[in-house]
């Protein structure tokens, strides 16, 4: 996409963003408002795929993988990493596409958001986790602004969350498996919605662009973070401030209120990052959560940060593989995209998505691997269940990989759909697995 198109389109957004609060969003056939539930299944149904009590020998852990480009979801075996099924994420498709169309308001975002953050495709699978049950595969898709849970028995949606603004984005299950967080990215907003009935239970305010969002303290704290515009061509570090809000946050998880709000801004100078962006990509942490990591927009690496002092204590700058690609040509502000530290705290698995590597940067020690060649456009890692591998996306090779953390090297790559990005681990009913669809054409 052009700088000029990309620059039409940014301001043409930010005419909308201007009309937000008389522009509402609707929900479905229902015309309920937003940010509202509707329940989409019959209520016999809808009883019989809540989330509750599964004896552990019902249970199949398996691996979801959101294709966005496609609506899809494959669904894979943690061990041989094999693809058992794929997912239809959304079966109504044909009825959001229609109920956009008669909205000027919804259907200019819904193409502002297909040409700025979908590389000219609609961004239907952006976050994923299933119940702990194993019976639903909760979903945000951004260009309908919805979460939707699918019943894994049937493959229909159960319940259908608005969110505020026009895209949903990343999201955040509790250790309980009983709420899930979900950033809405043009309402500022982040929700937390009941996993059995899609009821909204607590919401919290973000700056710019809510992003990414992780549990700390056994699920009693939050770690929030925004992004703000990344899809603004005002990607020179002078225009820095054009480009919304940025925020990292603490968030008490019963309440929902900001507890800590960090100046990153005053740490990374103080380490001698003027120039580096505030905006927190993707993010992880040590085992006791009292450290932080996490990458920032255009850098190459990431920092560490600690929880109490706010401070900056480490900082790995990693190889710039395209030195000469101007920032304006950076996926959304993205030079890398994916990062995980396995649960003994020894490694740091990282996506180089720019320079379409993996490496695994060792801790504390911050010596990286060999860079590891995959694939194109990584964009996004996550711990396997046991801790001993992670999972990286290749977005631009319709492909995941399983990288062991010890021996830094992939062990296993696997066909998925077009263009997968989130990579989760969960649950399904073994009484599933023999009727999971192995073919979904896809809407891409």
């Amino acid at each position: 996409m052009s700088r000029l198109v990309r620059s039409a389109l940014a301001t043409g957004v930010g005419a909308a963003l201007a009309l937000g609060a008389a522009a509402p969003v609707t929900t479905s056939a229902s015309a309920a408002p937003a940010s509202s539930v509707v329940a989409t299944a019959p209520a016999a149904q809808v009883l019989a795929a809540a989330p509750g009590k599964t004896k552990g020998k019902d249970l199949r852990r398996v691996v979801y993988v959101g294709n966005n480009w496609d609506g899809t979801a494959d669904v894979l075996l943690p061990g041989s990493f094999k693809r058992i099924g794929r997912l239809d994420i959304v079966p109504d498709y044909d009825e959001r596409i229609a109920e956009i169309s008669l909205n000027p308001y919804r259907l200019a975002y819904f193409i502002a958001i297909q040409q700025l953050i979908g590389e000219g495709h609609d961004q239907l699978v952006d976050d994923m986790y299933s119940s702990n049950d194993g019976r639903l595969l909760i979903v945000s898709r951004p260009s309908f602004a919805d979460v939707v849970a699918l019943d894994l028995a049937t493959g229909e949606i159960v319940w259908r969350f608005a969110v505020d603004g026009v895209r949903s984005d990343h999201m955040a299950l509790s250790p309980d498996g009983e709420t899930v967080v979900v950033s809405a990215s043009t309402g500022n907003v982040v929700h937390a919605l009941d996993v059995e009935t899609g009821e909204e239970v607590g919401r919290f305010e973000s700056g710019g662009s809510p992003h990414e969002s992780v549990y700390l303290d056994d699920g009693e704290t939050i770690l929030h973070a925004s992004i703000g515009m990344v899809y603004s061509p005002l990607d020179d570090p002078v225009l820095d401030a054009t480009k919304q809000e940025r925020v990292l946050q603490l968030v008490d998880a019963d309440t929902y209120e900001v507890t800590r709000r960090y100046d990153l801004r005053a740490a990374l100078d103080e380490a001698g990052l003027e120039d580096v962006s505030t905006a927190v990509r993707p993010l992880t942490h040590t085992p006791d959560d009292d450290t932080f990591i996490f990458q920032l927009s255009f850098f190459h690496g990431f920092v560490v940060m600690d929880r109490e002092t706010g401070e900056i204590t480490k900082v790995k700058k990693l190889p710039n593989l395209i030195p000469d690609t101007p920032r304006e040509l950076y996926l959304l502000d993205s030079a890398h995209h994916g990062i995980s530290m396995d649960p003994t705290g020894k490694h740091i698995c990282v996506a180089g998505t720019m320079s379409d590597y993996a490496t695994v940067v060792s801790y504390p020690r911050m010596k990286r691997s060999k860079l590891i060649k995959g694939g194109l456009k990584p964009y996004w890692v996550t711990q396997s269940w046991n801790g001993k591998h992670c999972y990286i996306s290749w977005s631009g090779s319709d492909t995941v990989s399983k990288i062991s953390y010890k021996l830094a090297k992939i062990v296993r790559t696997t066909d998925v759909g077009y263009h997968p990005q989130r990579v989760r681990n969960g649950f399904i009913q073994r009484s599933y697995v023999a009727d999971l669809p192995q073919d979904q054409p896809g809407h891409g």
